[in-house]
């Protein structure tokens, strides 16, 4: 048996202490929590950079790293720095090599490295190693060459070589958010399908408990299935929140791909043990090939942004016809002064209040108080999305509805109005890429902390 404590969804989202410390007293045989994900975006990938502070993620960290110290049991996080880039990677490490030194500890820490280079990637292009997904962007070597960053999501292999260094911690760069909990399971012979289908369930800590925001639960995984018990005060796993779970981020609800295979739970059974806890037995572990996920990111563009208020009733009510005629009338001048067509860049102004979120879907109409015009300049260059922007901004402060009334002045709550968000990134890759041994596509690196003092052990 094999008992896994998730103290949260993600590191930097914050967890129950109290639940913590009961994990611990539970003596658990690993510590497992996910760093990231996709879900903010492709500029966190692109830039290399975690989305959540570091004053938050030390204090957070700083607090699971004593928890492992008292379990005694190694602590492992996949997609560090919420983007599992390499930068990320030693990111999370310089954290960890200053509480070392904060907390006294002596550890062996090794760093699992996700990051591909953008020639090895072309070399595999053309030997057909890499394979798109379903909806996947056509891609050459010119769109892997323009990528800032590529990662390859590791399984649960390159999970089980960081733990076989002996490792106290394990950071890990981009991971599928299963392999983490999976890993351990699987190399002590617990039932496969129970380890990947209790992985899935436990990815984001209580989401699949009735009290998501508690965070923290413990699987225990067995030859026959896996047990989710959630350890904040006031969380329950019933049946319909584990099964419901196999939802989440996926497009089916039977079947999770995963590197070297696929996970079936047609045929699991889900059953209540009392009213916390869930017993899982019949989920399938199917094997196949070994592939692992791609994710790409590059600059698409720089961006300029400037936001007006409107708040005149008549400009309320007409404000998707005015922001239609401040586009006109800025696209003309840009024509006329620098000899730019429409395609050449991009312009917009979603209303805030009336339709930013939803554009054409939006079915709400009461009008609102006020309406936020939020003009954006995506341009090739950061001068030339500037310049726009600066084009922009008079038809955002005075643009009247008609030629025969006075001018307007609309508010503007910065100054300058216009801000440079820099570089706008986009995802690039949705393909997989085919691996003769898991380790190929990934690196390992170890280090011995004597309380604070790295003394590397090079790489695995």
């Amino acid at each position: 048996m094999t008992r896994v404590l998730i103290p949260t969804g993600a590191l930097g989202l914050g967890y129950d202490r109290a639940a913590l410390a009961r994990g611990v007293a539970n003596r658990p045989d690993i510590i497992a929590v996910d760093g990231g994900s996709t879900d903010s975006g492709p500029s966190y990938l692109g830039r290399g950079v975690s989305k959540y502070s570091r004053a938050s993620t030390k204090a957070e960290w700083r607090d699971l790293m004593l928890a492992r110290a008292e379990a005694g049991v190694p602590l492992v996080i996949g997609t560090s720095g919420t983007c599992g880039a390499d930068t990320a990677v030693d990111w999370l490490y310089d954290i960890t090599v200053e509480l070392a030194a904060e907390l006294g500890q002596s550890l062996r820490v090794a760093r699992l490295y996700s990051g591909q280079n953008g020639a090895e990637m072309t070399k595999a292009l053309a030997a057909d190693q890499i394979v798109p997904l379903p909806g996947a962007p056509e891609i050459s070597a010119d769109v892997l060459a323009s990528c800032s960053n590529i990662v390859a999501l590791a399984g649960a292999e390159q999970i089980q070589a960081a733990l076989a260094t002996g490792a106290d911690i394990v950071i890990a760069g981009r991971t599928t958010d299963t392999a983490i909990i999976a890993a351990l399971p699987l190399l002590n012979s617990d039932h496969a399908g129970a380890a990947w289908h209790g992985a899935k369930v436990g990815e984001c800590g209580a989401i699949a408990t009735t009290n998501p925001a508690s965070g923290t639960i413990q699987i225990d995984f067995d030859a026959g299935g896996f047990v989710i018990e959630p350890l904040g005060a006031t969380a329950r796993a019933t049946p319909y929140t584990v099964s419901a779970h196999m939802l989440y981020e996926n497009s089916d609800p039977f079947i999770l791909y995963e590197p070297g295979g696929h996970l079936d739970v047609t045929a699991a059974r889900y059953s209540a043990l009392d009213d916390r806890r869930v017993r899982v037995e019949g989920s399938v572990w199917v094997p196949g090939p070994y592939t692992v996920k791609l994710e790409g990111a590059r600059i698409a563009g720089y961006q300029t942004v400037a936001l007006a208020l409107l708040r005149e009733r008549r400009y309320v009510a007409a404000a998707r016809e005015w922001a239609d005629m401040v586009i006109a009338e800025t696209r003309a001048k840009v024509a006329a002064r620098l000899g730019l067509s429409d395609s050449d860049y991009d312009l917009e102004i979603r209303l805030i209040g009336v339709d930013a979120t939803l554009g054409a879907l939006e079915n709400r109409r009461p009008l609102p108080a006020e309406v936020g015009a939020l003009g954006i300049v995506t341009a090739p260059t950061e001068v030339l999305s500037a310049e726009i922007g600066k084009f922009l901004n008079p038809y955002l402060l005075h643009h009247a509805l008609t030629e025969d009334e006075p001018m307007p002045t609309f508010a503007f709550p910065f100054s300058p109005a216009e801000m440079q968000r820099g570089a706008l990134y986009e995802f690039c890759l949705n393909h997989v890429l085919h691996l003769q041994d898991p380790m190929q596509a990934f690196r390992l690196t170890v280090s011995e902390l004597k309380h604070g003092t790295d003394v590397k052990m090079g790489p695995r």
